[in-house]
This record gives C-alpha cells, structure tokens and sequence, in this order.
C-alpha cells in the first residue's frame, strides 16, 4: 500500500504539472492576444506534455484508489516517457535557440511551464517509470509500440504542411535547405530514435526490477 501511495502521489503530481503547464501557457499567450491554437497544439512539445500528463496523471489516481497497473497503462507510460525524453533532448539540442516567430517578438514565453515541459518533467517522468518496478512488467518486444505516436503525429503534420504551408518544426519541412531527403532522414532517425530508446528504457526497467527483486530476497 505504500508503494502505491507514494508512487500515486508522485504520478499525480507530475501529471498536474504538465497539463498545468500547458494551461499556463494558453492563458498567457491569450492575455497576450497571442494564442493561435491551430499552431500551438501541432507542436510535438505540446501534444506529448499532454499525452504524458493524462497518462500520468490518470495511472497516479489509479494507483491512489488502490488499483493495479495493466501491462496496456504501463506500455502507454512508456509511450509517453520515450516521448517526453525526445522532447527535452531535442528542445535542448535543436530548439532552445530557434529564431522566435516575427508575430512573437517582444513576447516571452512564462518560464516556469517552459522549463517544466522542456526540462524538468522528461528528467522525472523517466526516473519515475524506470524506478516503479512493481505491477505489470511488458515484454521487451513490447517497446515497438512507442513509434506509433510519433509516426501519427508525423503524419498528421506532413499533410497540415503541405496544405497550408506551415510546418511546427524545420527539420521536417521538405522546402527546407536539406529538401525531401533531409525530411526522410530527419524522419527515419526520428523513429529509429523513438524505438531505440524505447527498449532502452524498458530493458533498464525491467532490469532493475530483477535487481530489486534480487536485493529483496
């Protein structure tokens, strides 16, 4: 009972934060006449804040109310773990100097949820999952199943590019400087990423829980 309380609290908390971020930030950018949702919810940064806080969020009450995790709740975690740690790497490697938007200049984004989506909650929704060791334990094949988000999302913003001419990020504008090629390159190292690191996250998660096990016998 008190893995699940501490456990569920911890979940809990970390899922407000995220979808409390992007509050936060919807608010602000609407005091400042500035919120344009269309663009807004196309950013991959965005949509994984709020996979990842509903995921989380839901399997901390769960874990309050005294429940189990399933193996399907502990594959979409994993989901959003993989994803959230794509997006601090990539924000901090590609993106925390992206020129700003001429429609933006002069305006600051709030710091706080930037840094919670960006910064902080990749770091915690992973040590968080990794250390967890308790419930249902997916098989390692299983970790296939986080490329799907992002190959969706994908997707859905190719065809919102090529309709309209905006694109979330560079790197997957084909009438950027790299063309179509530097697109599919940037997409195939995208999934190739998202699947790599999926069983590395899982493979250590399920380790450390033979460890666990192990040290508490």
């Amino acid at each position: 009972m008190l893995y699940k309380g501490v456990f569920g609290t911890i979940r809990t908390l970390i899922g407000l934060a995220l979808l409390g971020s992007v509050i936060w930030q919807v608010a602000d950018r609407l005091a400042a006449d500035l919120f344009r949702p269309t663009e807004y919810f196309a950013y991959f940064s965005i949509t994984s804040a709020m996979l990842a806080g509903f995921v989380v969020l839901t399997s901390g009450v769960m874990l309050l109310r005294g429940k189990s995790e399933s193996e399907r709740q502990n594959i979409a975690r994993l989901v959003a773990v993989v994803s959230m740690i794509i997006v601090g790497t990539v924000y901090h490697l590609l993106l925390g100097d992206s020129a700003i938007d001429p429609r933006d200049v002069g305006y600051d984004w709030p710091r706080i949820p930037n840094a919670i989506i960006h910064t902080y909650a990749p770091v915690l929704v992973a040590l968080e999952y990794l250390f967890s060791v308790k419930g249902a334990k997916p098989r390692l094949l299983k970790a296939l199943w986080v490329v799907i988000y992002p190959l969706a999302w994908l997707g859905l913003s190719l065809i919102r590019g090529l309709s309209d001419g905006w694109w979330p990020y560079w790197f997957i504008n084909p009438g950027s400087e790299g063309g179509v090629i530097g697109m599919l390159s940037y997409i195939f190292a995208i999934a190739a990423a998202f699947i790599a690191l999926g069983f590395v996250v899982l493979g250590l998660k399920i380790a450390l829980a033979r460890i666990i096990k192990s040290a508490s016998e």
